[in-house]
């Protein structure tokens, strides 16, 4: 205890200390994630190996990690990012080592059965969780513990794409959403250590090698703006149809949940019988892309099965992430234009190899939204600066145009598909001192939906508030004033209120936001009082917020008039002159 406690008091010098160790620990955990998933693919799908494997493996597989998801892992589903940002910004840092070794284990096994999903992700939430732990156990505070996550991530990022620059640039834009983020020297030290972890056990290879490209002739400017186009159009595709689908399996019951694996593992098997380059990540095929080893109709079918196989794989559930699927989609969509555009001008353009490499950066733009991370990243990935303007031009137009179909990233909505309600641009970090903590009480008085109306009309006439929270087994769903309750009265007494709430878009905040926002919403709706919920879980309620109390929060009395000089002291505001009140 006495070590813990000396830990705590120093917690800023040993975080640099924790980055080296973080980095080693993930860099380690990356190559054997790397190691376990092609060693396990290769042992199911033998060099000339019979077409039943194709079939049978990715059936088998999704359903198999689709129980141990269920039953043991649920927090290890998906891609890994979405989980990795909730912990930092609705969890207190807080991943459990169990969630570490499902996410290990259960990934590897669905990569290396065929489904074509992604290792980048998964390493982000192991990296992570691997920080988490090591925080935790050292006793250090949850603020600290928070300061790890990025770290974690950066490391992971930095060894699954032998990309240590482009690793620190996504920690801070995506995760922290804050480039001048007061971790980056951590976030940098710990991805240069997971990046020499990785060549000392596997050499230093970047992961694509490509010929050396140049820009031809100024007329490909205009198709790389074509193939931006192009790639955020089929971005927009991707997020908007892979959020629909999960959405109508989220639908489903969950004691179901377990077997919606199974519809991408068949649709997976269905496709790999006839096209075995569908299954797996597919890097191998990317590396021919860019060195002009495929044949245009092979790449144009790649397009559309690898768009359908991912989706319909990532939305049923299984364990996996969509970075490798959206650098595959790009790289096949840009070097089908780039053959085709070569064939049309060949003295004009590059070699179809130059389109399928900007093409990855373009689809990746346009689905992870992180331009500058996708330039960074296809730069290391291939050594190759001579496609940088290009691929920056593709980068943005693609982010535009995806913007314009789908307003929020794929992380985004898939956290508020879990009803996780994430800050807007990550900035949260730099609390206000003006937030809805300052304000909020209990919440006193609470009806529930099996309550009539006359009922909660009885409960609300004799509480001090015109309005009050409403409850049922998940917990708050809505709030009815006093008003309403009398209205609803002289029609229906006997009406239950579940009858009144509309569950699924009720008006809340969160404790950690400004009274400003409480502010705006209650003016918007003419209501004074709002619950104040978990951003984990918005129907956990935490508290409410009225306008009286954010009035004293600002030094405002409740009749309209000013407080005394202490309360305003207190708000951190100025009194108002003598001659003013």
């Amino acid at each position: 205890m006495i070590r813990f406690a000396k830990f705590r008091q120093a917690e800023d010098q040993v975080l640099l200390v924790l980055a080296v160790v973080i980095g080693a620990l993930t860099g380690l955990a990356v190559v054997a994630f790397i190691l376990c998933t092609e060693r396990f693919g290769m042992h199911l799908y033998p060099i000339g190996g019979a077409a039943w494997r194709r079939l049978l493996f990715p059936v088998v597989g999704s359903i198999g990690i689709g129980y141990l998801l269920y039953r043991f892992f649920p927090n290890a589903r998906g891609s890994g990012v979405p989980q990795t940002k909730t912990a930092l910004f609705a969890r207190d840092g807080r991943i459990t080592l169990r969630t570490v070794l499902g996410k290990f284990f259960c990934t590897s096994v669905t990569l290396a059965s065929g489904i074509p999903l992604g290792r980048e992700g998964p390493s982000v939430q192991v990296g992570a969780g691997i920080a988490s732990v090591l925080g935790r156990m050292l006793g250090l505070s949850p603020e600290t513990v928070k300061k790890l996550i990025p770290v974690g991530a950066a490391a992971a990022i930095a060894a699954a794409f032998n990309t240590p620059l482009a690793a620190v640039l996504f920690a801070l834009e995506e995760i922290m959403g804050d480039l001048n983020a007061p971790v980056m020297a951590a976030v940098v030290l710990a991805s240069a250590t997971a990046w020499v972890v990785l060549r000392a056990c596997l050499g230093n290879h970047p992961l694509f090698r490509v010929p050396e490209y140049q820009l031809v002739s100024p007329i490909e400017f205009f198709l790389y703006a074509l193939l931006g186009v192009a790639g955020g159009l089929i971005s927009a595709a991707f997020t908007g149809l892979l959020l629909r689908m999960r959405a109508a399996f989220l639908r489903l019951p969950y004691k179901t949940t377990w077997l919606h694996p199974l519809a991408g593992g068949l649709m997976v098997g269905a496709m790999g019988w006839f096209v075995p380059q569908v299954l797996g990540v597919g890097y191998l095929y990317v590396g021919q892309a860019l060195n002009n080893g495929i044949a245009l109709r092979l790449m144009l079918l790649l397009v559309v099965l690898k768009f359908f196989a991912v989706t319909t794989s990532y939305a049923s559930g299984n364990a996996g992430g969509i970075f490798g699927p959206a650098l595959f989609i790009g790289a096949m969509l840009g070097g089908s234009l780039g053959t085709v555009a070569h064939h049309l001008l060949p003295a004009l353009t590059a070699t179809p190899g130059a389109y399928a490499l900007v093409g990855m950066g373009a689809v990746f733009a346009g689905v992870v939204r992180a331009p500058m991370t996708s330039v960074l990243i296809i730069f290391e990935m291939t050594q190759d600066y001579a496609v940088i303007v290009p691929l920056m031009l593709a980068n943005l137009v693609s982010l535009f145009i995806a913007s314009q179909f789908q307003r929020e990233s794929i992380y985004e909505a898939l956290t508020e598909q879990d009803g996780i309600h994430l800050p807007a641009a990550a900035r949260n970090l730099g609390y206000s001192k003006r937030v809805i903590s300052a304000a909020m009480r209990p919440p006193g008085e609470l009806l529930r939906t099996e309550m009539t109306v006359q009922e909660a009309f009885t409960v609300m006439h004799s509480s001090e508030l015109e309005s009050c929270p409403v409850l049922d087994l998940s917990g708050v769903i809505g709030v009815v004033s006093l008003t309403q309750l009398d209205r609803e009265r002289s029609a229906d007494a006997d009406r239950r209120l579940d009858a009144l709430i509309h569950a699924q878009d009720f008006l809340h905040v969160h404790a950690d936001e400004s009274l400003d926002v409480a502010l705006a919403r209650m003016g918007s709706t003419g209501v004074a009082m709002l619950p104040v919920v978990s951003r984990a879980n918005i129907h956990n309620l935490e508290g409410i917020v009225t306008l009286q109390d954010v009035l004293h929060v600002y030094g405002v009395s409740a009749w309209g008039g000013h407080s005394t000089d202490d309360a305003a002291a207190a708000a951190d505001i100025s009194p108002l002159p003598a001659h003013w009140e």
